[in-house]
Order: structure tokens, then sequence, then C-alpha cells
């Protein structure tokens, strides 16, 4: 079933796919600077919690998902090194942006591929990764069901998805402060700093209307995936989830 990822109601997946790509399109080149200032550089030890939690080493190929401009991927290669990253998006403006910080040797070396992928519809054999990597990626999805199967799909067995998403805190004056945050910061820090203001509204709706960890987490077991665990950070504002594919 596919739904409205701003509210999570059932709706056609051409309303949240052509409103995800049109947003990102035109938010590309100012995406990273967004995610510094909205986030109080926090973004920084989501991530850095993300590469301790992922299983990859020097023998391993990566499938980067909704990889944007190369946040995730560029970190797995300076602090995994692994053989070989395939960096996909949705969006080619994002994926332009990451080529060009490619170019100017953000990857440590590491080969990284670029292509452009709705991770709905994955245009890769069966079994072909080691393990993916997504951050802030499968909340715009329309189809997260599909997505997730797409996902354990191309990964071999004993593989690992490691998801960095928004979450819900567990702790009701956490959730309350969050819950300002989004509906007029969020807003605030993407109209100055983009010009979209509109666009980031819809960001502050879609992270209210996803699934809480649990949930999450029960969408990756319905998948196949098994020993599924997260792990909060800032609160329980975001959370690291860790999936495993049975071998």
């Amino acid at each position: 079933m596919s739904i409205d990822t701003a509210t999570g109601k059932e709706a056609p997946a051409e309303l949240s796919s052509e409103r995800v790509y049109e947003i990102f399109s035109n938010i590309a080149k100012k995406y990273e600077r967004f995610n510094a200032v909205s986030s109080f550089g926090a973004y920084k030890l989501w991530l850095a919690g993300m590469m301790r939690q992922a299983p990859i080493d020097h023998t391993s190929d990566v499938l980067d998902i909704a990889g944007g401009t190369g946040d995730v991927a560029f970190a797995v290669a300076r602090t995994k090194r692994p053989a070989h990253i395939q960096l996909t998006d949705f969006v080619p403006e994002m994926l332009d942006v990451a080529r060009a910080h490619y170019g100017e040797g953000a990857s440590c070396g590491v080969p990284v591929d670029f292509d452009e992928v709705d991770a709905q519809n994955i245009p890769y054999d069966d079994a072909s990764y080691d393990v993916i990597t997504m951050a802030y990626g499968i909340r715009n999805m329309p189809d997260r069901p599909r997505a997730l199967a797409e996902m354990f799909r191309v990964l071999k067995p004993g593989g690992a998805l490691v998801c960095l998403e928004f979450s819900t805190p567990p702790n009701r004056a956490w959730r309350a402060l969050y819950g300002f945050y989004l509906k007029h910061l969020i807003p605030f820090w993407g109209g100055l700093i983009t010009g979209d203001r509109e666009g980031f509204v819809y960001l502050g709706n879609s992270i209210r209307a996803f699934p809480n960890q649990e949930n999450l987490a029960q969408m990756m077991r319905e998948a196949g995936f098994c020993d599924v665990t997260w792990k909060n950070y800032t609160g329980g504002i975001a959370a690291v989830h860790v999936a495993e594919k049975p071998r």
C-alpha cells in the first residue's frame, strides 16, 4: 500500500514521489548547510553512531540508498574503507553535489559509483551487496514495504541494512519540545537557508507521521529481516536501526 508520506494516510504513490523530487531538486545545493544549522551539529553525532553500528569492513560492497549529497557514503569511505560503494538517489541534482564532493577527494580513494535509483524498484541483481546504508530515506518513500523488500532482495545472505532515521522520543517532555521544533523551527531554518519554507513544512510533517522505532523495526521484520535492533540518539530524536538478512 502506498501512502502520503506527509500524513501516513493511503494515497497514490505519485503524490509523494513528485513532491519529494521537486523539493530535493530545488534545495540540493543548500541541503548540507540546512542539516548543519537545523540540527545544531547533532547530525554529525548521529552519523558517527551509524558508522559505529555498521558491520562494514574492507571487503564489503556497500549500497547507499537515498544517498543524497553523499554524507553517509563518504563517512563509510573514511571510517570503514570498503571495497566499493554504490551511491544512489532518486534526485539527480543531489547526486550532482555528491559527484562534486567525490571529485574533490571525499571518498579518500574508495571507489564510488553513482546511479539515479528509486529504492522501490532497485535495478540491481539479487544478492548483490554486503551492506545497505540509508539515512533519512525510507521516510520519503510512499511504498515502504516494497522498498524494504527490494533492499532485502539485493542484499547477500547474512548482509545487513543500516538505517538512520528521525524517530519518536520516548520521553514526554522531549516529544513536546521536538514537536515544537518540527512545527516551527524546521520551516524557519529551511526557509531562511533555502528559500523553500513550504518544502520544510512537508519535511516536519513527514517526520511526525513516520512510524516510531518499534513500528519501523516491525516493518523490517515483515520484509524478511531478522535480529532487528535500534539505538536512540539525542533523546530518541534519531535512531539507527540494524537489520540482518538470514544466511
